[in-house]
């Protein structure tokens, strides 16, 4: 009888234990349907108002008057404009930070969306147009969401989670620091200490109603290259008086397309070698006496990227040098591999395909853009993935990429990315509870 007692027992726990999930998950999901209104809100009017890195704080205003409506304790002014939250969980447990960036792109918008973007401000000295372009007032708004979602079950949470609105994804202005690397400096993986970060991107890659993850290498790491030429200025009818930074720095150009296509196997090692500015020059008719290039390099591989940042200096150099002008090049440390731990990525994927549906659920090559989430992936185990943001009735061939001035998405992918967020937190805490 005692043997029959204790699988009783047992069972009677195991199947408590069911009721719990199922019961949480329930009121999970209606949560996510209650605030679904608000977060398309919420996303609207950071699109309508979006703000360069560093600069982002009228978003960080927002956030931090929501989650301190929500008795979330909050800290703000963290590298900068970031903002940090903190959420018991009336049960003990691990820690679980959930992270959204905040800035938008020095890009004007041409979406003819009723909300679009019309704000200017200043990138390196001109005036540009300012556009969420890469879709991070979705990251604001869903995390936004998932906040109120998990405030409104703090009780059976069974341990801690962080959020954390990061500012200057984007990367900082030249010369200041910012961004994930800077958030971590000032203490906000720590205080409690997180135990695993989970991100999220979303794009018109995929459909709406879809996701994305991948194990291991995602993303790829990525420096910003500067190249200054020195020529010497003469009048544009005799250019044979001086030395034309102009034609040096188009042969410069030219010559870097060739380490891809020519100087690193590709079947083995992506590489991305772009130049995306070509400054020189005040007038039609005179040779200037400078000229600026500017780029980025990415790379999944430690030794390729130093062999590719060795063959970028020694192209400008002797490109330079063979024409008779000089240029120096300056490569910034740039942003690491986007990394999933493969433990965590195992333990979090059935999540998403509970959420998604297992057949929505995918894993991607590898992507040549970056993520400044990954200096938070170096200090604790990350997960970082993709929620299709791409309108049903647009084929994949007119997907509209990141950074586009014409880029928007489906609104429709936002409670799903709540839902997600919110239930990876929740799966993740009750794991490791057990």
């Amino acid at each position: 009888m005692r043997a029959i007692c204790i699988f009783i027992t047992v069972m009677s726990s195991g199947w408590m234990a069911s009721v719990y999930a199922d019961s949480l998950n329930e009121a999970i999901a209606d949560q996510v349907d209650a605030v679904t209104e608000r977060v398309v809100a919420w996303r609207r009017d950071i699109h309508a108002n979006p703000e360069l890195s560093n600069r982002e704080f009228r978003t960080s205003a927002l956030v931090a008057e929501h989650l301190r409506s929500l008795g979330i304790d909050v800290q703000t002014g963290v590298a900068h404009t970031g903002v940090v939250g903190v959420l018991k969980g009336g049960k003990p447990g691990p820690v679980i930070a959930l992270r959204a960036d905040m800035d938008g792109l020095p890009v004007t918008e041409k979406t003819g969306l009723p909300y679009a973007s019309t704000a200017r401000g200043e990138y390196q000295g001109r005036e540009v147009g300012v556009m969420h372009a890469c879709g991070h007032d979705n990251h604001v708004a869903i995390l936004m969401g998932a906040a109120e979602v998990l405030a409104a079950v703090k009780e059976d949470l069974p341990g801690t989670v962080k959020f954390l609105f990061q500012p200057a994804e984007e990367g900082p202005p030249k010369g200041e620091d910012g961004g994930a690397k800077m958030m971590i400096a000032e203490g906000a993986l720590q205080n409690p200490a997180v135990d695993a970060v989970v991100g999220l991107h979303i794009s018109q890659g995929e459909e709406v109603g879809h996701a994305s993850v991948r194990p291991l290498g995602l993303m790829a790491s990525a420096q910003r290259f500067d190249v200054e030429i020195m020529g010497s200025q003469t009048h544009g009818a005799r250019p044979w008086a001086g030395v034309d930074p102009i034609v040096v720095g188009a042969q410069i150009v030219n010559g870097l397309q060739t380490i891809v296509s020519r100087q690193v196997d590709i079947t083995q090692h992506p590489v991305v070698v772009t130049v995306g500015q070509f400054e020189a020059g005040v007038r039609n008719n005179i040779v200037p006496e400078t000229a600026r290039l500017s780029g980025t390099i990415r790379t999944f591989d430690p030794e390729v990227r130093a062999q590719v940042h060795e063959k970028i200096r020694r192209v400008v150099t002797q490109v330079a040098e063979s024409q008779g002008a000089t240029a120096t090049i300056d490569i910034d440390p740039g942003v690491p591999v986007t990394f999933n731990d493969a433990v965590l990525t195992g333990q979090l994927s059935p999540t998403l395909e509970a959420i998604y549906g297992t057949e929505h659920v995918s894993e991607p090559a590898r992507i040549t853009g970056a993520e400044d989430f990954s200096f938070f992936q170096e200090q604790v185990p990350g997960f970082f993935f993709f929620i299709g943001g791409r309108p049903a009735d647009l084929p994949a061939s007119k997907a509209i990429p990141n950074h586009s001035p014409y880029f928007y998405v489906d609104e429709g992918a936002l409670p799903l990315g709540v839902h997600a967020m919110s239930r990876l937190a929740v799966d993740y805490l009750r794991a490791g509870a057990q």
